[in-house]
């Protein structure tokens, strides 16, 4: 019976296992054993080989002998002794790590934490330069824990560019939606993890783009099935363009918006960069005008509301009666609440 192929090493620990393997083993090796090493088809292993001439500009020398593939490092290539990281460089990688561990999870930033280990052994300054100055407060954030496995099958997913089928349940339904999808890209937007991915028709339908792509928040996933089914990475899917113009993350009909703000959510507000077509502009000491294109009414909303009494949506005046019913609704859930005492 043929080994089955682990799909538990992630596909930078196969890269790592491959180059270290090339590297100081100076002999040939076939396609076929490495593949049987690594645990992975011989695509995959034809991929890493690839993925490693592009990083690392070396020189893997294949042969054919009897009919099997054979693939060796040519030493003269690498142009030198390898070059340690400096202490910079080492704690660029520590604050990357420490502000993503919340995310990645204690497994996969336990893998980030042993990749900054060992280039810190080799440092000139040594161990003494490997300090944790760097934190996160994670509190509100999403538990991604129990979403590991999610995250790997989707990391499979779009490595081998395979159609995957999604049981998700969104956030105001109570309904569980079920979803043909080719997962394209995994983002972070508030400290929550998305899948970026073409929503395509069951097996057999006929050819064609469905109204709308699914935005899905990857801790809402019940599911998630790879099939044999395969795809190719679309060449008008350009991420940046779905979310470089506009505020916030969820896309219906934009619309023009300008708030002006006061106090402190006037200070909060300057501070940062709500869209990239956002316009500010001071008013008064302490108060300042905002204008931007939203991209979902109720995503706008709900977040004008968090500034509380430090706001006034001037334009345009159909949203300003939306946010006025919120926030009568806000009142009277509190006068119900102390009428009831």
């Amino acid at each position: 019976m043929a080994a089955k192929i682990s799909t538990y090493r992630t596909y930078g620990e196969k890269l790592v296992s491959l180059f270290a393997r090339l590297l100081f083993s100076q002999e040939s090796h076939s396609l076929t054993d490495l593949a049987r090493l690594l645990g992975c088809s011989k695509q995959t292993e034809l991929r890493l080989i690839d993925d490693i001439r592009r990083a690392y500009s070396v020189d893997i020398e294949e042969t054919i002998r009897e009919r099997r593939k054979y693939f060796r490092l040519k030493k003269r290539s690498l142009g030198g002794p390898a070059v340690p990281l400096t202490a910079e460089e080492l704690t660029t990688l520590q604050m990357c790590r420490a502000f993503t561990a919340h995310l990645l999870g204690p497994e996969l930033a336990r893998e980030a934490l042993r990749g900054i280990e060992k280039s810190a052994a080799l440092s000139p300054a040594g161990r003494k330069e490997f300090l944790e100055p760097f934190a996160v407060l994670p509190f509100g954030a999403i538990d991604y824990r129990a979403h590991a496995e999610t995250i790997r099958r989707l990391r499979q997913a779009m490595e081998e560019h395979r159609v995957c089928r999604v049981s998700y349940r969104p956030a105001y339904e109570g309904v569980v939606k079920e979803y043909r999808i080719e997962p394209l890209k995994i983002f972070s937007f508030r400290d929550c993890l998305y899948l970026a991915a073409r929503r395509v028709g069951p097996p057999g339908a006929r050819a064609g783009r469905p109204a709308h792509d699914p935005l899905l928040a990857i801790h809402r996933m019940q599911k998630i099935e790879l099939t044999d089914a395969r795809f190719r990475p679309p060449r008008d899917f350009d991420f940046e363009s779905l979310y470089r113009d506009g505020f916030g993350i969820l896309r219906g009909n934009p619309v023009r918006i300008e708030v002006e703000f006061r106090g402190w959510a006037a200070k909060y507000v300057s501070e940062r960069i709500w869209s990239k077509d956002q316009r500010i502009r001071s008013c008064s000491r302490d108060a300042v005008r905002l204008s931007l294109t939203a991209g979902s009414v109720a995503e706008t909303i709900a977040w004008l509301l968090s500034f509380g009494d430090c706001f006034t949506l001037k334009k345009p005046r159909r949203i300003r009666a939306r946010v006025m019913a919120a926030a009568r609704r806000i009142i009277a859930n509190h006068q119900e609440d102390l009428s009831g005492r």
